[in-house]
Order: structure tokens, then sequence, then C-alpha cells
């Protein structure tokens, strides 16, 4: 009973480190997607238009940056 016990615990913490393993990339993936988000947000107009950007594109390019 105890190896039926010992073996079934090795399963579920190799399981519990994807799951850990794929909120993290969830989480970081966001983050860069917020902060990509944020950081165009706080340009101006000319700013944008200055890198080939419209207002417009800010959710499109946070968006791909999420994207790993």
């Amino acid at each position: 009973m105890a190896v039926i016990e010992a073996t079934r615990s090795a399963n579920v913490s190799n399981g519990g480190f994807a799951v850990f393993s794929s909120l993290y990339a969830t989480f970081a993936a966001w983050n860069d997607a917020r902060q990509t988000r944020n950081t165009l947000n706080k340009l101006t107009d000319r700013e944008l238009e200055d890198i080939g950007l419209v207002r417009g594109d800010i959710e499109d390019i946070a968006a791909k940056s999420g994207l790993r």
C-alpha cells in the first residue's frame, strides 16, 4: 500500500510542476502584453507616428508581444 501511495505522489508532483510551469508562462505572456500596452499608451500621437504606428495599432502590438 505504501508503494502505491508513493507512486501516486510522484505522479502528482510531476503534474504539479507542469501546471505551475503553464501558469507561469501564461502570467508572463499577460504581463508582457500589459507592459507593452501601457508603454505605447504613454506615447503621444506624434511619437507613435514617428515609429510607424497609430493608436489603433496598440492592442494588436500588445497581443503579439504576449506571444512567445
